[in-house]
């Protein structure tokens, strides 16, 4: 989450279109497939025989250890600047209270501590980009197992940045990004999906968007993933689709997606979006578990 994502979603539109419909297709609230400005409506069924095939495991953190998370596979973004987002943590590195495996899962904790004095938040943002660790592919299918937290205030996400800036002007979003799991606390169990680009992006509001509705989201574990082609990158919980994004075959400004991508796992607190509602102080310390980081490489039938 660099500087970027704003209140493109809010709470009232989930209740005028009615739990009951976002409950029942997998891709409602879609801004899908073909432009920014395609109706909403379900995805066309897959076809019979897929294209491409996502069988090869390629990387993956297990999280079958106990201790800091593995230095050969994770560094940390650090420091309390916003992130671009007026968000209030302050990111830490090596940090067993904000970051730490036991259990069989990673934690990722966010609490309410003043370790800097401008900073009344502490989180963890974890990266598996960086020379020798692996956890970077261009194409392939990114899946990540979790349970996030929704303490009103939080504002956890699994998602995707290039290792290289090579469009435009070199930064954030000509480049790209992929959101493959965002929920903000104040609307829980509300899962959204989204790709970021120079042509769509939140600052236009004209982000290409899911959302779909996982009651259980911050009381059980869900699959969350993606499967990234040079046409297409779709999302599911579970193994259900709920967005697609199409490339429209336009150049990098619509789809800078075909260089090296790595993961990020991060809770933050506050900001444009997820402090939209305030922020409850009494929910914290608030965690996400992960079970597993899995990165499957794309191969042609």
């Amino acid at each position: 989450m660099p500087a970027r994502k704003g209140g493109k979603f809010r709470l009232a539109d989930v209740r005028s279109r009615g739990l009951a419909t976002l409950a029942r297709v997998a891709a409602v609230s879609s801004t899908l497939l073909l432009s920014a400005a395609a109706p909403v409506g379900p995805l066309a069924p897959p076809p019979t025989k897929p294209r491409y095939t996502f069988d090869k495991l390629v990387w993956s953190d297990e999280f079958n250890y106990t201790g800091l998370p593995d230095s050969t596979k994770w560094t940390y973004d650090v420091g309390g600047n916003g992130w671009g987002n007026k968000e209030l943590q302050y990111y830490t590195k090596n940090r067993r209270e904000n970051a730490r495996v036991e259990g069989g899962n990673l934690v990722i904790e966010a609490r309410k501590e003043a370790l800097m004095p401008e900073n009344a938040y502490t989180s963890a943002r974890l990266v598996s980009r960086g020379k020798g660790r692996g956890g970077s592919q261009t194409y392939g299918r990114f899946e990540v197992r979790a349970r996030i937290p929704g303490g009103r205030g939080t504002w956890p996400a699994i998602w995707m940045l290039p290792d290289e800036n090579p469009y435009g002007n070199h930064s954030w979003p000509d480049n790209g990004e992929i959101d493959i799991m965002e929920h903000v606390g104040y609307a829980p169990g509300v899962i959204h999906a989204s790709t970021h680009c120079k042509s769509y992006y939140f600052r236009t509001n004209n982000q290409k968007t899911g959302v779909t509705l996982m009651p259980d989201a911050t009381t059980a574990f869900h699959v969350y993933a993606i499967e990234w082609t040079p046409e297409t990158i779709t999302a599911e919980i579970d193994g259900q689709l709920y967005f697609a994004a199409r490339n429209e075959g336009t150049g990098w400004e619509a789809w800078p997606w075909d260089k090296p991508f790595h993961v990020l796992l991060n809770v933050a607190v506050g900001g444009e979006w997820g402090g939209q509602k305030g922020i409850d102080e009494a929910a914290f310390p608030e965690q996400m578990l992960v079970d597993y980081v899995r990165i499957y490489q794309m191969k042609k039938r």
